[in-house]
């Protein structure tokens, strides 16, 4: 996610450089040939152009409104996976011991079972954001497997849908739990239902993953932007051309300004495809890889750790 107020030219650059050097060769040719060449046929009125023109604005808005709503959806449910996560910690904190014992942390099996039960929701959070990002492969024995136990790690590392299989462990481990007495039925049922919690937010980011954002609004909008900005120039030239008060060269503003024009569509265009999919990794994406670290501080303080990780710093005002 980029965080600096202000767009660096650089990554405007990036995001928009192949279309403007098109827009500044197709505008300046048709300049030519209307201009010095005299082929006046290419001119056109140029209502039709404003008319159209209204009408790509108002698809391409709606096309940025929609991408927009699954970035910040995607954000909101990592907002509630955040919380959900201080939820478990606090509530197997303070669930997970024997009836009548005042003090369960003074019992060191206790305290281990606590901390697994917490490593495993840090360790889901992190198995999640791979998930999502297909770099289960490659990052898993570094990002996940430190937080679980060997054999479960690799257990889960071949499965299809690790975070799954992670909250199904937990799940499994709750009801041996509730056999041994270390947790109430009522208890049970809220841990339950803090599980039930992180599915949720789990299918809500899978859907927006597995969902791509509907290719006939992308393709549409991509198309009626060029085929705007392929006209714009044969409505705008004459009319530059008619201001014979500022000169028989006026004609040649119609490049910048046309080239302007498209330009601020195309960006608009772009802007909305950069949203679509908010779990790509990529600059404008959910950090998915801060907010882990973010609740694998928070539990670990809460499990009074002292030697924690540093939190995600960004690098060229990025956050990932």
């Amino acid at each position: 996610m980029y965080i600096r107020k202000n767009l660096r030219w650089n990554v405007v650059w990036h995001l928009t450089w192949r279309s403007l050097l098109i827009f500044i060769v197709y505008n300046t040719l048709v300049c030519l040939l209307y201009g010095p060449l005299n082929v006046h046929v290419l001119d056109i009125p140029w209502q039709p152009v404003a008319l159209l023109g209204t009408a790509v604005a108002f698809y391409i808005g709606f096309k940025s409104n929609g991408s927009y709503d699954r970035f910040w959806e995607g954000r909101q449910l990592w907002g509630s996976i955040v919380n959900t996560s201080r939820v478990w910690a606090i509530r197997v904190f303070d669930f997970v011991h024997p009836e009548g014992n005042a003090d369960p942390d003074a019992q060191p099996e206790l305290a281990a079972l606590h901390r697994r039960l917490a490593y495993r929701q840090v360790a889901w959070c992190n198995a999640l954001r791979l998930h999502l990002r297909r770099q289960t492969a490659e990052l898993w024995d570094t990002e996940v497997a430190p937080f679980l136990p060997a054999a479960e790690a690799a257990q889960a590392k071949a499965l299809s849908n690790p975070p799954t299989h992670l909250l199904r462990r937990q799940s499994v481990e709750l009801r041996e739990l509730a056999e041994r007495g270390l947790l109430t039925e009522f208890r049970q049922v809220a841990l339950m239902q803090t599980i039930q919690d992180l599915f949720n937010a789990q299918g809500g980011c899978e859907r927006i993953k597995n969902t791509p954002f509907p290719r006939q609004f992308a393709f549409f909008s991509f198309a009626f932007v060029w085929i705007f900005a392929a006209i714009l120039p044969l409505g705008l030239v004459e009319e530059f051309d008619h201001r014979v008060a500022l000169g028989q060269y006026h004609v040649w503003l119609m490049v910048p300004f046309s080239t302007l024009v498209s330009w601020v569509f195309n960006v608009i265009e772009v802007v909305g495809h950069t949203s679509e999919n908010p779990f790509e990794n990529d600059i404008y994406d959910v950090p998915m890889t801060t907010i882990c670290r973010s609740i694998e501080i928070d539990i670990r303080e809460l499990l009074q750790e002292t030697e924690l990780p540093p939190k995600i710093e960004a690098v060229d005002d990025v956050l990932y």
